[in-house]
């Protein structure tokens, strides 16, 4: 079992608060951030770090994103409770694990065979049992579809056609889009069949790799 202490709950708190001046406010995100025990997801070389509000390297050439990223795109997805939701782009797990806690039953692909097998095991011992997949995430999972919504945690060279076809009626996309330096992150609500589109901040992930992302 993971140790999470008086200590590190109070690292929790003080980088809900962060966030919260920041400008998160759906309380359930930000009850989910402070009930992932993030400290779990790092090597004991980095553990000091764990409640910085930053990204840090997890190997294979990814990144567990930084607390504040993975707030805004939960609280962006405006999510219901028992929604469908696919992530693309598993990573370390953590993203998926606040998506649980808000209460989304989640899809989640991995493109990096390694990732996928590493957090596959791992995330269960925290209690979070999302449905893995490893595959091309830029193609989604059609076998699964249609999601109430879908999140995309790397950065995309397009938006795929193969995500929006996925998407349920009053679906939300959300989904950074730009080069590999830098993308705007993207809110894409399904209308009646047509796509309606918000932009937001830059930010800054690894590139979506993939049939529809980067190759």
């Amino acid at each position: 079992m993971i140790e999470d202490n008086y200590k590190q709950r109070g690292l929790r708190n003080k980088l809900v608060k962060k966030l919260r001046e920041k400008g998160i406010s759906d309380e359930r995100v930000l009850a989910g951030i402070g009930n992932v025990p993030r400290h779990a997801f790092f090597d004991a070389a980095l553990l000091n770090h764990a409640y910085e509000d930053k990204a840090f390297p997890i190997g294979e050439g990814q990144t567990i994103s930084q607390p504040y990223t993975v707030a805004f795109q939960t609280e962006k997805l405006q999510l219901k409770t028992g929604e469908k939701v696919l992530e693309v782009g598993t990573g370390s797990g953590y993203q998926a694990a606040v998506l649980l806690e808000v209460g989304a039953q989640v899809y989640t692909i991995e493109y990096n065979r390694k990732l996928y097998e590493h957090t596959k095991e791992f995330l269960p011992t925290l209690g979070y049992k999302p449905f893995f997949f490893f595959g091309d995430g830029s193609m989604g999972i059609p076998a699964k579809a249609p999601y109430d919504k879908i999140i995309v945690t790397a950065g995309a060279p397009i938006v795929p056609l193969a995500l929006t076809n996925q998407l349920a009626e009053n679906g939300i996309l959300i989904i950074p889009v730009g080069d590999r330096e830098k993308q705007k992150m993207l809110r894409i609500t399904k209308k009646q069949g047509k796509l309606v589109q918000e932009e937001f901040d830059h930010f800054a992930f690894v590139p979506l790799l993939g049939d529809q992302g980067w190759k």
